[in-house]
Protein backbone atom coordinates (compact mmCIF):
# COMPACT_ATOMS: atom_id res chain seq x y z
CA UNK A 1 0.00 0.00 0.00
CA UNK A 2 1.19 3.35 -0.66
CA UNK A 3 1.80 6.04 1.46
CA UNK A 4 -1.08 8.36 0.25
CA UNK A 5 -3.33 5.02 0.46
CA UNK A 6 -2.08 4.75 4.32
CA UNK A 7 -2.13 8.26 5.48
CA UNK A 8 -6.05 8.16 3.68
CA UNK A 9 -7.07 5.30 5.12
CA UNK A 10 -5.42 5.83 8.67
CA UNK A 11 -7.25 9.01 8.60
CA UNK A 12 -10.59 8.17 7.32
CA UNK A 13 -10.30 5.38 10.25
CA UNK A 14 -9.59 7.50 13.02
CA UNK A 15 -6.25 5.71 13.18
CA UNK A 16 -4.15 8.82 14.72
CA UNK A 17 -6.47 9.42 17.92
CA UNK A 18 -6.43 6.74 20.29
CA UNK A 19 -9.41 4.79 20.27
CA UNK A 20 -12.85 5.09 22.38
CA UNK A 21 -13.43 2.60 24.68
CA UNK A 22 -16.06 0.47 23.62
CA UNK A 23 -19.71 0.48 25.09
CA UNK A 24 -22.01 -2.20 24.72
CA UNK A 25 -24.80 -1.16 22.01
CA UNK A 26 -28.13 0.11 23.55
CA UNK A 27 -31.33 -1.91 22.47
CA UNK A 28 -32.43 -0.07 20.01
CA UNK A 29 -36.12 1.45 20.41
CA UNK A 30 -37.98 4.16 18.06
CA UNK A 31 -37.03 7.10 20.84
CA UNK A 32 -33.98 6.14 21.43
CA UNK A 33 -31.54 9.17 21.05
CA UNK A 34 -28.62 8.29 18.93
CA UNK A 35 -25.43 7.11 20.68
CA UNK A 36 -22.75 9.80 21.07
CA UNK A 37 -19.06 8.51 21.12
CA UNK A 38 -17.37 7.67 24.45
CA UNK A 39 -14.30 9.77 25.98
CA UNK A 40 -11.22 9.06 24.49
CA UNK A 41 -9.46 6.10 26.53
CA UNK A 42 -6.01 5.84 28.06
CA UNK A 43 -3.18 8.81 29.26
CA UNK A 44 -2.08 10.92 26.89
CA UNK A 45 -0.13 14.18 27.17
CA UNK A 46 -2.46 17.16 27.01
CA UNK A 47 -0.96 18.89 24.10
CA UNK A 48 -1.32 15.33 22.06
CA UNK A 49 -4.33 15.01 23.03
CA UNK A 50 -5.46 18.41 21.96
CA UNK A 51 -3.98 17.89 18.62
CA UNK A 52 -5.89 14.28 18.04
CA UNK A 53 -9.25 16.69 18.89
CA UNK A 54 -8.50 18.77 16.53
CA UNK A 55 -8.18 16.40 13.70
CA UNK A 56 -10.92 14.56 14.52
CA UNK A 57 -13.18 18.11 14.58
CA UNK A 58 -11.25 18.88 10.97
CA UNK A 59 -12.73 15.18 9.56
CA UNK A 60 -15.80 16.07 10.83
CA UNK A 61 -16.08 19.18 9.09
CA UNK A 62 -14.89 18.03 6.44
CA UNK A 63 -17.97 15.90 5.83
CA UNK A 64 -15.88 12.57 5.44
CA UNK A 65 -16.72 11.37 8.27
CA UNK A 66 -19.52 12.59 10.02
CA UNK A 67 -19.53 10.56 13.34
CA UNK A 68 -17.42 8.05 14.91
CA UNK A 69 -19.10 5.99 17.69
CA UNK A 70 -17.60 2.51 18.56
CA UNK A 71 -19.51 -0.68 19.98
CA UNK A 72 -20.11 -3.94 21.24
CA UNK A 73 -22.59 -5.43 19.65
CA UNK A 74 -24.65 -8.62 19.13
CA UNK A 75 -23.40 -9.96 15.48
CA UNK A 76 -27.09 -10.99 14.72
CA UNK A 77 -28.18 -7.32 14.60
CA UNK A 78 -25.50 -6.39 11.90
CA UNK A 79 -25.09 -7.77 8.70
CA UNK A 80 -23.00 -7.60 5.87
CA UNK A 81 -23.12 -4.86 3.05
CA UNK A 82 -23.71 -5.64 -0.74
CA UNK A 83 -20.43 -3.56 -1.33
CA UNK A 84 -18.35 -5.97 0.98
CA UNK A 85 -15.82 -7.12 -1.40
CA UNK A 86 -15.16 -10.70 1.12
CA UNK A 87 -16.58 -13.66 -0.85
CA UNK A 88 -19.20 -14.88 1.71
CA UNK A 89 -19.71 -18.61 0.61
CA UNK A 90 -16.12 -19.04 1.14
CA UNK A 91 -15.99 -18.34 4.93
CA UNK A 92 -16.17 -21.46 7.18
CA UNK A 93 -14.40 -22.70 10.17
CA UNK A 94 -11.33 -23.93 8.56
CA UNK A 95 -10.87 -20.72 6.49
CA UNK A 96 -11.18 -18.55 9.95
CA UNK A 97 -9.73 -20.97 12.08
CA UNK A 98 -6.64 -18.91 12.18
CA UNK A 99 -8.74 -15.64 13.19
CA UNK A 100 -11.35 -17.40 15.79
CA UNK A 101 -8.07 -18.96 17.67
CA UNK A 102 -6.88 -15.25 17.76
CA UNK A 103 -9.84 -13.82 19.33
CA UNK A 104 -9.74 -16.67 22.07
CA UNK A 105 -6.26 -16.29 22.71
CA UNK A 106 -6.63 -12.60 23.38
CA UNK A 107 -10.05 -12.58 25.23
CA UNK A 108 -12.01 -11.53 22.59
CA UNK A 109 -11.27 -8.98 19.15
CA UNK A 110 -9.18 -6.36 19.77
CA UNK A 111 -9.54 -4.85 16.22
CA UNK A 112 -13.06 -2.97 15.52
CA UNK A 113 -14.60 -3.57 12.00
CA UNK A 114 -16.19 -0.67 10.63
CA UNK A 115 -20.19 -0.66 10.50
CA UNK A 116 -22.80 2.19 9.13
CA UNK A 117 -26.24 2.40 10.32
CA UNK A 118 -29.08 0.78 8.64
CA UNK A 119 -32.13 2.48 8.40
CA UNK A 120 -34.37 0.01 5.61
CA UNK A 121 -34.55 -2.79 7.80
CA UNK A 122 -36.36 -4.07 11.02
CA UNK A 123 -34.09 -6.96 10.98
CA UNK A 124 -30.95 -5.69 11.68
CA UNK A 125 -29.24 -2.13 13.22
CA UNK A 126 -25.94 -1.91 11.69
CA UNK A 127 -24.43 -3.20 8.02
CA UNK A 128 -20.15 -4.30 7.91
CA UNK A 129 -18.73 -2.08 5.76
CA UNK A 130 -15.16 -3.99 6.17
CA UNK A 131 -15.00 -6.94 8.62
CA UNK A 132 -17.07 -9.78 7.21
CA UNK A 133 -14.41 -12.57 8.38
CA UNK A 134 -14.27 -10.98 12.50
CA UNK A 135 -18.26 -10.54 11.98
CA UNK A 136 -18.33 -14.45 10.84
CA UNK A 137 -15.85 -15.15 13.82
CA UNK A 138 -17.63 -14.05 16.29
CA UNK A 139 -21.32 -15.39 15.43
CA UNK A 140 -19.05 -18.92 15.14
CA UNK A 141 -17.94 -18.38 18.63
CA UNK A 142 -21.53 -16.74 20.25
CA UNK A 143 -22.94 -20.73 18.32
CA UNK A 144 -19.96 -22.35 19.83
CA UNK A 145 -20.11 -21.63 23.60
CA UNK A 146 -19.14 -18.66 23.80
CA UNK A 147 -22.19 -16.89 24.23
CA UNK A 148 -21.05 -13.66 25.44
CA UNK A 149 -18.25 -12.75 23.01
CA UNK A 150 -19.70 -9.28 20.95
CA UNK A 151 -18.50 -7.52 17.69
CA UNK A 152 -16.49 -4.55 18.60
CA UNK A 153 -17.39 -2.34 15.42
CA UNK A 154 -16.68 1.38 15.11
CA UNK A 155 -19.69 3.09 13.39
CA UNK A 156 -18.78 5.62 10.47
CA UNK A 157 -21.99 8.03 8.84
CA UNK A 158 -20.75 7.18 5.20
CA UNK A 159 -22.92 7.53 1.38
CA UNK A 160 -22.21 4.57 -0.40
CA UNK A 161 -19.71 5.67 -2.32
CA UNK A 162 -16.99 6.64 -0.04
CA UNK A 163 -18.07 3.31 2.24
CA UNK A 164 -16.82 1.49 -0.77
CA UNK A 165 -13.55 3.74 -0.82
CA UNK A 166 -13.17 2.76 3.05
CA UNK A 167 -13.45 -0.50 2.73
CA UNK A 168 -11.03 -0.98 -0.84
CA UNK A 169 -8.03 0.56 1.33
CA UNK A 170 -8.89 -1.80 3.91
CA UNK A 171 -8.45 -4.67 2.00
CA UNK A 172 -5.74 -3.48 -0.58
CA UNK A 173 -3.46 -4.85 3.26
CA UNK A 174 -5.04 -7.82 3.70
CA UNK A 175 -3.53 -10.49 1.77
CA UNK A 176 -6.79 -12.65 2.67
CA UNK A 177 -8.57 -10.80 0.29
CA UNK A 178 -7.71 -12.20 -3.57
CA UNK A 179 -8.37 -9.91 -6.40
CA UNK A 180 -11.18 -11.73 -8.09
CA UNK A 181 -12.79 -10.66 -4.63
CA UNK A 182 -11.68 -7.19 -5.08
CA UNK A 183 -12.16 -7.09 -8.76
CA UNK A 184 -16.00 -7.98 -8.66
CA UNK A 185 -17.07 -4.85 -6.31
CA UNK A 186 -14.92 -2.70 -8.59
CA UNK A 187 -17.22 -3.99 -11.18
CA UNK A 188 -20.02 -3.33 -9.60
CA UNK A 189 -18.77 0.02 -8.04
CA UNK A 190 -18.06 1.09 -11.66
CA UNK A 191 -22.07 0.92 -12.89
CA UNK A 192 -23.31 2.06 -9.54
CA UNK A 193 -21.30 5.13 -8.19
CA UNK A 194 -18.94 6.41 -11.22
CA UNK A 195 -21.30 5.84 -14.01
CA UNK A 196 -19.53 3.66 -16.00
CA UNK A 197 -16.52 6.09 -16.08
CA UNK A 198 -12.82 4.52 -15.27
CA UNK A 199 -11.25 7.20 -15.00
CA UNK A 200 -12.97 9.26 -12.49
CA UNK A 201 -12.92 6.19 -10.77
CA UNK A 202 -9.47 5.72 -10.84
CA UNK A 203 -8.86 9.49 -9.53
CA UNK A 204 -11.09 8.22 -6.90
CA UNK A 205 -9.86 5.82 -5.69
CA UNK A 206 -5.83 6.84 -6.20
CA UNK A 207 -4.76 3.78 -8.67
CA UNK A 208 -3.77 4.24 -12.39
CA UNK A 209 -6.04 3.44 -15.16
CA UNK A 210 -4.51 0.57 -16.63
CA UNK A 211 -4.26 -1.45 -13.56
CA UNK A 212 -7.90 -0.60 -12.96
CA UNK A 213 -8.65 -1.97 -16.61
CA UNK A 214 -6.98 -5.04 -15.93
CA UNK A 215 -9.02 -5.38 -12.47
CA UNK A 216 -12.04 -4.84 -14.62
CA UNK A 217 -11.31 -7.66 -16.90
CA UNK A 218 -11.03 -9.95 -14.11
CA UNK A 219 -14.24 -8.74 -12.37
CA UNK A 220 -16.17 -9.56 -15.56
CA UNK A 221 -14.98 -13.45 -15.69
CA UNK A 222 -18.07 -15.42 -16.39
CA UNK A 223 -18.88 -17.96 -13.64
CA UNK A 224 -18.47 -21.33 -16.32
CA UNK A 225 -14.84 -19.75 -16.35
CA UNK A 226 -14.74 -18.92 -12.05
CA UNK A 227 -16.49 -22.57 -11.52
CA UNK A 228 -12.81 -23.38 -13.08
CA UNK A 229 -11.07 -23.01 -10.09
CA UNK A 230 -10.96 -24.48 -6.87
CA UNK A 231 -11.52 -21.35 -5.31
CA UNK A 232 -12.07 -17.87 -5.97
CA UNK A 233 -9.86 -17.03 -3.83
CA UNK A 234 -7.25 -18.45 -6.25
CA UNK A 235 -8.13 -15.98 -8.66
CA UNK A 236 -5.30 -13.42 -8.72
CA UNK A 237 -4.86 -10.46 -11.03
CA UNK A 238 -0.88 -11.61 -12.51
CA UNK A 239 -1.75 -15.07 -13.14
CA UNK A 240 -4.99 -14.64 -14.54
CA UNK A 241 -5.59 -11.65 -16.57
CA UNK A 242 -4.09 -12.99 -19.80
CA UNK A 243 -7.33 -15.21 -19.95
CA UNK A 244 -9.66 -12.62 -18.68
CA UNK A 245 -8.57 -10.96 -22.00
CA UNK A 246 -8.60 -13.64 -24.25
CA UNK A 247 -12.44 -14.81 -23.04
CA UNK A 248 -13.24 -11.10 -23.30
CA UNK A 249 -11.91 -11.32 -26.89
CA UNK A 250 -13.86 -14.62 -27.55
CA UNK A 251 -17.12 -13.88 -26.18
CA UNK A 252 -17.49 -11.05 -28.67
CA UNK A 253 -16.02 -12.49 -32.07
CA UNK A 254 -15.52 -16.19 -31.39
CA UNK A 255 -18.38 -18.37 -30.54
CA UNK A 256 -16.48 -21.82 -31.08
CA UNK A 257 -13.85 -21.06 -29.14
CA UNK A 258 -15.79 -20.39 -26.15
CA UNK A 259 -18.02 -23.36 -26.81
CA UNK A 260 -14.73 -25.26 -26.68
CA UNK A 261 -13.46 -23.59 -23.06
CA UNK A 262 -16.70 -23.91 -21.79
CA UNK A 263 -16.22 -27.61 -22.26
CA UNK A 264 -12.80 -27.47 -20.65
CA UNK A 265 -14.02 -25.21 -17.78
CA UNK A 266 -16.94 -27.51 -17.19
CA UNK A 267 -14.46 -30.46 -16.87
CA UNK A 268 -12.35 -28.47 -14.48
CA UNK A 269 -15.06 -27.88 -12.29
CA UNK A 270 -16.10 -31.78 -11.65
CA UNK A 271 -12.33 -32.10 -10.92
CA UNK A 272 -12.01 -29.33 -8.20
CA UNK A 273 -15.69 -30.89 -7.14
CA UNK A 274 -13.89 -34.58 -6.84
CA UNK A 275 -10.85 -33.36 -5.37
CA UNK A 276 -12.45 -31.87 -2.57
CA UNK A 277 -14.47 -34.43 -1.53
CA UNK A 278 -12.05 -37.26 -1.36
CA UNK A 279 -9.48 -34.09 -0.12
CA UNK A 280 -7.13 -34.59 -2.46
CA UNK A 281 -5.25 -31.52 -3.73
CA UNK A 282 -6.91 -29.01 -6.16
CA UNK A 283 -6.00 -28.04 -9.80
CA UNK A 284 -3.88 -25.38 -9.22
CA UNK A 285 -4.97 -21.89 -10.67
CA UNK A 286 -1.75 -21.49 -13.46
CA UNK A 287 -2.80 -25.01 -14.48
CA UNK A 288 -6.44 -24.13 -14.86
CA UNK A 289 -5.14 -20.95 -16.87
CA UNK A 290 -3.12 -22.82 -19.05
CA UNK A 291 -5.43 -25.23 -19.77
CA UNK A 292 -8.41 -22.86 -20.42
CA UNK A 293 -6.18 -21.14 -23.10
CA UNK A 294 -5.27 -24.31 -24.89
CA UNK A 295 -8.40 -24.69 -24.98
CA UNK A 296 -9.77 -24.60 -28.53
CA UNK A 297 -6.33 -25.22 -30.63
CA UNK A 298 -7.82 -26.96 -33.32
CA UNK A 299 -10.31 -24.37 -33.73
CA UNK A 300 -9.92 -22.47 -36.57
CA UNK A 301 -10.12 -18.77 -34.99
CA UNK A 302 -12.05 -16.01 -37.36
CA UNK A 303 -9.91 -14.26 -39.29
CA UNK A 304 -11.08 -10.72 -39.98
CA UNK A 305 -12.19 -10.18 -43.67
CA UNK A 306 -11.65 -6.31 -43.99
CA UNK A 307 -8.94 -5.29 -42.61
CA UNK A 308 -7.27 -1.44 -42.17
CA UNK A 309 -3.99 -0.44 -41.53
CA UNK A 310 -2.70 2.98 -39.27
CA UNK A 311 0.13 4.86 -41.36
CA UNK A 312 2.78 2.96 -38.89
CA UNK A 313 1.77 0.07 -40.98
CA UNK A 314 0.36 -2.21 -37.96
CA UNK A 315 -3.39 -3.34 -38.51
CA UNK A 316 -5.81 -0.77 -36.59
CA UNK A 317 -9.05 -1.90 -37.03
CA UNK A 318 -10.96 -4.84 -38.22
CA UNK A 319 -14.21 -6.69 -39.30
CA UNK A 320 -14.01 -9.77 -38.18
CA UNK A 321 -17.81 -10.89 -39.00
CA UNK A 322 -20.89 -9.61 -40.26
CA UNK A 323 -24.68 -11.55 -40.26
CA UNK A 324 -28.05 -10.51 -39.16
CA UNK A 325 -26.83 -10.40 -35.44
CA UNK A 326 -24.50 -7.67 -36.05
CA UNK A 327 -21.13 -6.51 -37.17
CA UNK A 328 -18.18 -7.71 -34.86
CA UNK A 329 -15.44 -4.86 -35.69
CA UNK A 330 -12.16 -5.16 -33.62
CA UNK A 331 -9.76 -1.84 -33.02
CA UNK A 332 -6.36 -3.19 -32.50
CA UNK A 333 -4.43 -1.86 -29.42
CA UNK A 334 -0.79 -0.33 -30.33
CA UNK A 335 -1.53 1.24 -33.52
CA UNK A 336 -0.75 4.46 -33.63
CA UNK A 337 -3.88 5.45 -34.95
CA UNK A 338 -5.47 8.46 -33.81
CA UNK A 339 -9.72 8.52 -33.01
CA UNK A 340 -10.42 10.49 -36.26
CA UNK A 341 -8.45 7.77 -38.34
CA UNK A 342 -10.20 5.13 -36.69
CA UNK A 343 -13.45 6.90 -37.29
CA UNK A 344 -12.53 6.93 -41.25
CA UNK A 345 -11.92 3.56 -41.13
CA UNK A 346 -14.91 2.76 -39.46
CA UNK A 347 -16.99 4.15 -41.73
CA UNK A 348 -14.78 2.91 -44.97
CA UNK A 349 -15.67 -0.71 -42.89
CA UNK A 350 -19.46 -0.24 -42.87
CA UNK A 351 -19.67 1.20 -46.49
CA UNK A 352 -17.17 -2.03 -47.74
CA UNK A 353 -19.76 -4.72 -45.77
CA UNK A 354 -22.41 -3.12 -47.83
CA UNK A 355 -20.94 -3.14 -51.33
CA UNK A 356 -19.93 -6.95 -50.03
CA UNK A 357 -23.67 -7.70 -49.46
CA UNK A 358 -23.38 -8.35 -45.93
CA UNK A 359 -24.47 -5.15 -44.18
CA UNK A 360 -27.24 -4.66 -41.92
CA UNK A 361 -29.27 -3.38 -44.59
CA UNK A 362 -28.99 -6.37 -46.98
Amino acid sequence: MSKKQSDYLSSLLGSDATPPSPTPAPAPTPSAPRPTAPAEAGARPAAMNLLARDSALSRVASGEVRQVTQLLLDPARVRIWHGNARHQASLTEDTVRDLIDAILSEGGQKVPAIIRRVQDDPKYDYEVIAGSRRHWAISWLRANNYPDMMFLAQVHSLDDEAAFRLSDIENRARKDVSDFERAKTYVEALRLHYNGKQVRMAERLKLSEGWLSKMLSVGALPDWCVNAFASPADIQLKTVYPLAKRIQTALIAEPELVKAMKAVAAKLSADQAQARANGKTAVLAIDVVKQLMDAGSDVETTEPFIKFDAPSGRTALSVLSSNRNGVSVRVHAGSGATEAELVAMFRSALHAVEKQGRGQRG
